[in-house]
C-alpha cells in the first residue's frame, strides 16, 4: 500500500494553514507526510512541494483540500497532475471535490468525467487569481489618485545634511562621521547625493551657499 501525502498551500506567510492541516488530519494523513508551502499558487517553484513530488512512488496518494491549493495557474495545474497521474502513477484526491479523486472510476467515463472538471476547475482557479490582481491594481491606482503614497517613507533630514554632503565630498569629513550623524546607510547617502546632482532644486541649493566652488565642481555650472 502506497503513503498518503498532504500538501498545504497559503499565499503569505502571515495567512492560517490550519483549516488545510486539519481536513488532512482527517483523512488520517501523518504529520510527517505533510508538506507546507508559504508561497503564491501563480507557479509551482515551491520546495516543499517540490520535495513531496521526489519521494512521490507508485500507489501513493496526494491530498490537497482544494484545486487552488495546487495552484492558480490553469497550464501548471494541468501539467503537475499528468505529472502526478501518468509518470509518477500516483493518486490525487481534492477533498472538498469528489470527482477529482483519481482512486474511483478509472475507466474511460470516469477519466472523462475528472478531466472535464480538472480543466474547468483548474480555469476558474486562474481566473480568479487574474481577478485578484486586476482588483488590487485597481484598488493601488485609486489609493494613488486619493494621494495615498506607497513604500517606505522617505526619511527627513536637516537642511545642514546638504552642507555635510559638500564637507564629505571635500574630504573635510568622514563617510562615517556623516553616517553617524544622520542615522542613515551608506546606500541613502549615495542616493541622496545623486538626487542632489540631478534635482538640486529638491533640496533648495543655492549657488550663494559657502560652497559655490565645490557646487560648481560637482554640477559643472558655469558663473
Amino acid at each position: 500500500m502506497g503513503i498518503s501525502y498532504g500538501y498545504v498551500r497559503v499565499s503569505s506567510v502571515d495567512q492560517n494553514e490550519d483549516r488545510q492541516i486539519l481536513a488532512l488530519r482527517k483523512e488520517g494523513i501523518d504529520n510527517q507526510h505533510i508538506y507546507i508551502d508559504k508561497l503564491s499558487g501563480k507557479d509551482f517553484n515551491r520546495p516543499n512541494y517540490a520535495r513531496m513530488i521526489k519521494r512521490l512512488r507508485e500507489g501513493d496518494i496526494i491530498y490537497v483540500l482544494s484545486i487552488d491549493r495546487l495552484g492558480r495557474n490553469y497550464e501548471e495545474i494541468q501539467k503537475q497532475w499528468k505529472v502526478i497521474t501518468q509518470d509518477k502513477k500516483a493518486d490525487i484526491v481534492v477533498i472538498d471535490m469528489p470527482l477529482l479523486d483519481t482512486r474511483r472510476e478509472k475507466d474511460l467515463i470516469g477519466t472523462l468525467i475528472s478531466d472535464i472538471v480538472l480543466q474547468i476547475l483548474s480555469f476558474v482557479a486562474e481566473s480568479e487569481r487574474r481577478n485578484i490582481k486586476e482588483r488590487q491594481s485597481a484598488g493601488i491606482a485609486a489609493a494613488k489618485l486619493r494621494g495615498v503614497k506607497f513604500g517606505r517613507p522617505v526619511k527627513k533630514l536637516p537642511e545642514e545634511f546638504v552642507h555635510d554632503m559638500f564637507q564629505w565630498k571635500a574630504g573635510i569629513i568622514s563617510v562615517e562621521l556623516l553616517l553617524q550623524k544622520y542615522d542613515i546607510s551608506k546606500a541613502t547617502l549615495y542616493r541622496r547625493w545623486k538626487t542632489l546632482r540631478e534635482h538640486p532644486e529638491k533640496y533648495s541649493v543655492s549657488k550663494s551657499l559657502p560652497f559655490d566652488k565645490l557646487f560648481s565642481e560637482h554640477f559643472d555650472t558655469k558663473n
